[in-house]
């Protein structure tokens, strides 16, 4: 069994937010029909390359970026602009459990799609909004995109290194604000169907991207509410705690003229401070009153942070690594993405699986961090071909015969 068996979610989002949302759904067990643009489908499905390579190395129709968001869905073509679509959606409905849509607010009503009209088919339907601003508000109308919403947010203005350091707004390198409303739209859909299973009554869920990167903020939008201050960019130093950040240390023996090195130092407590001071050989900086809590810490930062980093530099990243986990002093690498997925560790948590894909007999991608030992997440492929699923979805789901399914198929419905 998967915890989310029997549930059944249609899904007319694209791209991130709403497909990273019904991913995880479907990982749960739920059975989730995607609905694509005849013809295109979800417009990751072209953002390449990379693309997975068949055989003869040849560039196929799937872009990594659309096999990293879509496993253990279905996919059904669908034209929702004409008004067999349409019909086919709301027929659709009346078997589903949760609806998802990320189309610009309005979009829906225009199609009789809405809420409103789904709801008198379906009362007990979850249906999730995704748009990057919410259904009210000044900026209800306007596209909302990751990067932009990053900025607005204020994620970027306390993202990157230091203005005095020649440092400026920064991005993350993940479109965190789609993935973290996908996030909160799975938390929130699963709270929803609880109740609905409770009382037989379904609910329209606002989700916004910009409202996920405002919660997001998180301490750093305490401190400013707090203390009115506003925060700055700090680079790889945390905000609240010291020492917190990446230090540059000693290069390995034979490495070329000029290269760095470096490691994470995440120094979390008092003790753990003093632990640290005890493994660099300097254990009456723990004793300092400068330096013995972390609120000094934090206030002496100046003085603090230069005198670890010449202490730093006289090891190496193999030496500080192995000296600092075995006295249980938080501490890391930094890995690029080849040495993330060689990782022992990682491949002990199985991160990675290897699926047998119609053109890549071994593709691998990313799992699901979700491990549950009664109701195991599901490892199914992302469907390979655009409408897959079509044709089962028509005639299992809703008993269309072969002949309103060829209708449909003329008319380029489906």
């Amino acid at each position: 069994m998967n915890a989310l068996d029997g549930i059944r979610v249609l899904d007319l989002s694209r791209v991130l937010a709403g497909p990273w949302c019904t991913q995880n759904l479907a990982d749960l067990g739920a059975d989730v029909i995607k609905i694509e643009r005849p013809g295109s489908g979800d417009d990751t499905r072209g953002w390449g390359p990379p693309f997975l390579k068949d055989a003869e190395g040849r560039d196929t129709a799937e872009a990594a970026y659309y096999l990293g968001a879509n496993r253990n869905k279905r996919s059904l073509t669908c034209d929702i602009a004409q008004p067999e679509g349409q019909q086919l959606i709301r027929d659709l409905v009346k078997h589903c459990d949760v609806f998802i849509e990320n189309f610009k607010v309005g979009d829906m009503a225009r199609y009789g799609l809405d809420y409103a009209s789904l709801s008198a088919i379906n009362p007990g339907l979850v249906y999730c909004s995704v748009t990057g601003f919410g259904q009210t508000g000044p900026y209800k109308d306007r596209a909302g995109y990751d990067y932009a919403v990053q900025g607005i947010g204020g994620l970027m203005s306390i993202t990157g290194e230091r203005d005095d350091l020649g440092g400026g707004p920064q991005k993350v390198g993940v479109a965190v604000a789609d993935l973290f409303t996908g996030m909160y739209a799975t938390v929130a859909i699963l709270a929803a169907l609880r109740h609905a299973e409770r009382t037989g009554e379904g609910q329209h869920l606002d989700m916004a991207l910009l409202d996920v990167q405002v919660a997001m903020l998180a301490n750093l939008g305490a401190n400013y509410l707090v203390s009115g201050k506003v925060p700055g960019r700090a680079g790889n130093a945390h905000q609240n705690i010291v020492p917190y950040q990446v230090f540059e240390v000693k290069p390995p023996e034979g490495s070329a003229a000029g290269s760095r090195d470096h490691i994470i130092l995440a120094v979390g407590n008092d003790g753990q401070f003093a632990k640290f001071c005890a493994v660099a050989g300097v254990p009456e900086l723990a004793k300092d009153p400068r330096y013995a809590l972390n609120q000094d810490r934090v206030r002496h930062r100046g003085e603090l942070v230069p005198l670890l980093e010449g202490i730093l530099k006289t090891r190496t990243k193999a030496d500080w690594l192995a000296a600092l986990e075995a006295a249980k002093v938080p501490c890391g690498a930094i890995n690029n993405l080849a040495e993330v997925f060689a990782d022992g560790h990682v491949h002990a948590r199985e991160m990675v699986n290897t699926w047998q894909h119609p053109v890549k007999p071994d593709l691998k991608l990313v799992a699901s961090p979700i491990k549950m030992s009664r109701t195991p997440v599901r490892q199914d492929l992302p469907p390979p071909l655009l409408g897959q699923h079509t044709q089962d979805v028509l005639s299992d789901v809703l008993g269309y015969s072969a002949a309103q399914q060829q209708a449909l198929r003329d008319k380029g419905v489906i």
